[in-house]
């Protein structure tokens, strides 16, 4: 199994993301995590960009024991001297040396012809080699580089000794059979290419970074430079984490492999995205939060009966515990009883459960994702059963700051469905008369409290109250994400739960009757 380098320019061209501006303490914090992500080779900085990046690559320098700290310099001798100083007490470093080697690049930006970016790409290796026993040297704008010219350069490298020569698809304007050509071709065409390593640096701008480095591996890559989470400049960086997870998952295409503790991917892109400020997408492969997510019921049915049906890594494999089965409106009764399970609810009769399923589609059809508090409120609702003499089928309410609050409730009685209106101080109020008017109990309304079950403006609301009729009191529960559907609930909970201790003891003397 062929062994792929991985060099992380995360503190570099990661930071580079607008927005973006780490301070020493950071770049030292990331980097230490990196080293614990075994990273090859850690780009810390761009030391001639000013003091400061000078003295953050220094920290970074000085704190990494474990992998190779490098510095960026552009081909010219001062960005080397502030490598150099940079790079001072670290324990393996190298310098990353880079040009502009496309038509576009040498006409509009260095102004210069081949010949002159041969002669300074020469002068800076040589210098650079004076200081550094290792030299990556980068021709920038690789990918839109006239091939003749780029083999040119490369030999001219590999004359000079350097230890990697890098091809940057700098624009990612590349597909993977064109990046991927470009290796082929310099390993057929140079002389000497053996002797040194060649390293594919891509960019996402039409969102081919991770394929196109892929490409150059399967044509001879051996490093492949990159971000954690993607960041960088423009549209970002190759995903580092996800060439290691491809390498991994398909050992058998690829036949390489990266030296990473895939374990501590998770953990690493944790705390980039927190210091960087720059969120992971919930889509994103590998990282995101739903990568390992699955809402939809025959996605979830499937992952019960055998994970592989639809992950093809395991979320144990980058440091997380477990794969998530995410209750939602595209759910399945499978998922939701394993739910119940898992909660401590499993031995709910098949009527319970089925009661619970249908109350959690409501809510979940109000809100993205139904939590275990969400959950677990239902539950407490349905499974205390109590005679159902009323039901709440409708509510309508109807509030104005500057007229009275109405409501309008439509009520399943024993009598059949009835329907009333009412006017009250608050809607609350005006719920509660109308519910009177239907129910004919006179009742006092002697405790009302409401309570968010979960976080969120879609939070259920949970409203307890407690009623009255003569010496007897009852209490009742109601949950919604609309707290004016909760109140209502509760208040006919409870008209239940009335009705029910005032028809127990004539029930009691039925069933001591029909003992006997």
């Amino acid at each position: 199994m062929r062994k792929i380098y991985v060099f992380d320019t995360t503190l570099r061209d990661g930071e580079q993301s607008p927005g973006v501006n780490l301070n020493t303490q950071e770049k030292v914090e990331i980097a230490l995590q990196l080293e614990k992500l075994g990273v090859d080779r850690i780009e810390a900085g761009f030391p001639a960009a000013s003091p400061g990046d000078l003295a953050a690559v220094n920290a970074v320098a000085r704190a990494v024991k474990n992998a190779s700290v490098m510095g960026l310099a552009r081909s010219v001798e001062k960005d080397i001297d502030a490598v150099q100083e940079a790079l001072k007490g670290a324990q393996d470093p190298a310098i990353h040396i880079f040009l502009a080697t496309s038509p576009i690049h040498r006409k509009h930006k260095l102004r210069m012809e081949k010949e002159q970016v041969l002669e300074t790409a020469q002068k800076a290796i040589r210098y650079a080699k004076k200081y550094f026993s290792r030299v990556e040297f980068s021709a920038e704008d690789a990918g839109r580089t006239e091939l003749d010219f780029l083999c040119e350069v490369t030999s001219l490298a590999v004359r000079e000794g350097v230890s990697v020569v890098n091809i940057p698809d700098t624009v990612g304007y590349l597909n993977p059979a064109e990046f991927g050509n470009i290796f082929k071709t310099l390993k057929e065409n140079v002389v000497g290419i053996e002797n040194i390593q060649l390293s594919a640096h891509c960019h996402d701008d039409l969102g081919m970074a991770t394929a196109n480095s892929l490409a150059a591996i399967l044509n001879g890559a051996d490093q492949i430079e990159g971000t954690i989470n993607g960041i960088g400049e423009r549209a970002g960086n190759t995903a580092l984490e996800e060439v290691a997870l491809a390498l991994a998952t398909r050992a058998d295409y690829f036949q390489a492999t990266t030296s990473l503790n895939l374990k501590e991917i998770a953990r690493t892109s944790r705390l980039v995205s927190k210091l960087t400020g720059m969120v992971v997408p919930g889509n994103k492969a590998i990282v995101g939060a739903n990568a390992f997510a699955h809402e939809s019921g025959i996605h979830q049915d499937g992952m019960l009966k055998e994970k592989t049906t639809y992950e093809i890594i395991s979320p144990e494999t980058i440091g997380l515990r477990d794969s998530k089965l995410v209750l939602g409106k595209h759910s399945g009764r499978h998922a939701f009883r394993e739910k119940l399970v898992d909660l401590g609810y499993e031995s709910l009769t098949e009527e319970q459960v089925n009661a619970a399923f249908g109350k959690f589609k409501d809510v979940a059809d109000r809100k993205k994702n139904v939590s275990d508090e969400d959950i677990r409120a239902l539950l407490e609702e349905k499974i205390i059963e109590t005679p159902e003499v009323f039901a709440l089928e409708q509510l309508v309410v109807s509030f104005d700051s500057h007229s009275t609050p109405s409501a309008t409730v439509t009520l399943k009685t024993q009598k059949g469905i009835a329907k009333q209106a009412s006017e009250g101080n608050g809607t609350v109020d005006a719920i509660y008369q109308a519910i009177d008017k239907l129910t004919g109990e006179a009742v006092e309304l002697d405790d009302y409290t409401i309570k968010s079950v979960t976080d969120g403006t879609d939070a259920l609301g949970e409203v307890h109250v407690v009623l009255k009729q003569g010496e007897t009191s009852a209490q009742g529960r109601g949950v919604s994400t609309d707290i004016l559907e909760a109140s209502a609930r509760a208040y006919v909970d409870a008209l239940n739960r009335l009705v029910d201790k005032r028809n127990a003891p004539a029930r009691n003397r039925r069933d001591n009757v029909t003992l006997i």
